[in-house]
């Protein structure tokens, strides 16, 4: 989370007296992340997390996070849940950006993830598989093979600032990958970002999901691949093979993976390791001046994504059949 959008008090008092949640008694900005402002709302009896939505968030697809959320938690999965104003509305404007209050979830993320939350956020991903199942609205996935070129091409000029070559080895991948991307895999409702910072545990239970914002329908086997890059390397980026099995195992005890999505299971990491890569690599070269937001890294998903090219089948990842 970070905040972009600084908020006024008269502003706040404004949009916070359409709702019923009670007196406020403190409001301060959450500096994690890189996508919109975040800020965290305590009043008299409970707490909150109030998001400005900015960059790649268009407004007219927070319907369908918003409807989202609602869904997935009639089906069992533990969510932020929308807050609705008087109106009943879900949705507002505040300091010129689409505005939305959330319920706060309680639990810590995992900055340093063992085997056992890995095989957690594997079987927490499936059960979010099979919940959305029948959710009704659909979302196209803007950050996926025809999103990667205008990102790549936003970047690349400037890309071997970064690192020698990089913009080279930018190119050379996104070519592969549009040759070789894998078509008619079973779809659904996927998070696409279900890093250590969107999943909290209490003690080793997982205990909820948060940050649905970039949630669309996409492959279900590419959200897993998602997953295998963001939770299971160390933070030397070496893969660590026991973590991929904790996580494919936890994920096939609630949802088999059919044959076609363990063969492209390597493809699907490549791409999810080049989207992050190339949404790092702009951010990194265009953070907003006085925003209070660190930059995530770019190099760390080129390391990940050259272990996945050297990947020759899903087990490498630990997958046990």
């Amino acid at each position: 989370m970070a905040v972009y959008t600084e908020v006024s008090d008269e502003a706040l008092s404004d949009f916070l007296a359409l709702y019923d949640i009670g007196q406020v008694v403190s409001f301060k900005g959450i500096a994690e992340g890189v996508e919109n402002s975040n800020f965290l709302l305590r009043t008299l009896s409970s707490q909150f997390i109030l998001t400005l939505y900015e960059k790649r968030v268009m407004a007219t697809d927070l319907p369908f996070f918003v409807g989202l959320m609602e869904h997935l938690a009639k089906r069992g999965v533990t969510c932020p849940q929308p807050v609705r104003n008087r109106a009943g509305e879900a949705l507002g404007e505040l300091a010129g950006r689409p505005a939305a209050i959330v319920t706060f979830l309680d639990g810590l993320w995992i900055r340093r993830p063992n085997v056992g939350h890995c095989g957690e956020v594997g079987q927490a991903l499936a059960r979010m598989h099979i919940a959305g199942a029948d959710f009704h609205l659909r979302r196209v996935n803007s950050l996926s093979l025809e999103g990667w070129p205008p990102l790549f091409h936003a970047a690349e000029a400037r890309a071997d600032e970064v690192a020698p070559q990089l913009r080279q080895e930018c190119a050379a991948e996104l070519a592969y990958l549009e040759r070789r991307w894998p078509k008619g895999l079973p779809g659904g409702v996927i998070h696409a970002d279900l890093f250590n910072d969107n999943v909290f545990f209490l003690g080793e239970r997982l205990s909820g999901l948060i940050d649905f914002y970039f949630a669309c329908n996409d492959a279900l086997a590419y959200d897993l691949a998602i997953c295998l890059s963001a939770w299971c390397f160390e933070p030397d980026n070496a893969f660590n093979v026991s973590k991929g099995r904790a996580m494919l195992s936890g994920y096939e005890r609630i949802r088999k993976l059919e044959d076609a999505e363990i063969e492209a299971l390597p493809i699907l990491a490549r791409g999810a390791a080049l989207r992050f890569m190339l949404t790092r690599l702009v951010d990194w070269l265009d953070v907003p001046p006085g925003a209070k937001v660190a930059p995530k890294n770019p190099l760390e998903y080129r390391d990940k994504l050259r272990f996945h090219q050297r990947v020759k089948s899903a087990a490498d990842y630990g997958l046990m059949r």
